[in-house]
């Protein structure tokens, strides 16, 4: 598999159906604070609610969804300087560089469009194969977050990571 025709568009809410398939998948929902089974509806909702604060680019290659990524902003004054990053990979795209490409194209907007000079995020304690990609963009571990969510049948831990820009 290639990456070559990757193509990075901000997400629409027919992108619901091709979503809600790629989180059927183990290897994907266990890696994000999702649980099984999610409903077309449900991410319909994700992608047309709160557009104004949420900004969601997914990948296709040949038409198919292999990825996508969001920063959510914040309404609270104090905070306009800051946004959320979240990050899936289709589990057959993993490892192959989407989650790269994903991440220049949220960073490119996040940076240069929006103003962002705070960009944080959570990740599995033990999910190396992501910190390891944050940290490649400049992300650093900033916090552990114990017992933070319940995963296939256990409390496991996260760690908070963030990346700052001065202007």
């Amino acid at each position: 598999m290639s990456l070559e025709g990757l193509k990075i568009r901000r997400a629409e809410a027919d992108d619901c159906t091709a979503i809600a398939e790629m989180f059927i998948s183990p290897k994907v929902y266990s890696g994000t604070l999702q649980v099984p089974y999610p409903s077309f509806e449900y991410w319909r909702r994700r992608l047309t609610e709160n557009a104004e604060h949420v900004y969601t680019l997914v990948g296709l290659i040949d038409d198919r969804l292999v990825g996508m990524v969001s920063v959510v902003t914040s309404e609270r004054p104090r905070r306009k300087h800051a946004g959320a990053i979240a990050i899936c990979v289709h589990g057959d795209w993993q490892g192959k560089g989407v989650g790269g490409a994903l991440m220049r194209a949220i960073l490119d907007l996040a940076d240069n469009w929006l103003n962002l000079t705070r960009l944080e995020l959570e990740v599995y304690a033990d999910n190396e194969a992501a910190i390891h990609l944050y940290e490649r963009f400049g992300f650093e571990v900033e916090g552990t977050l114990r017992r933070h969510a319940f995963r296939d049948g256990e409390y496991v831990d996260s760690k908070v990571m963030g990346r700052l820009v001065t202007r």
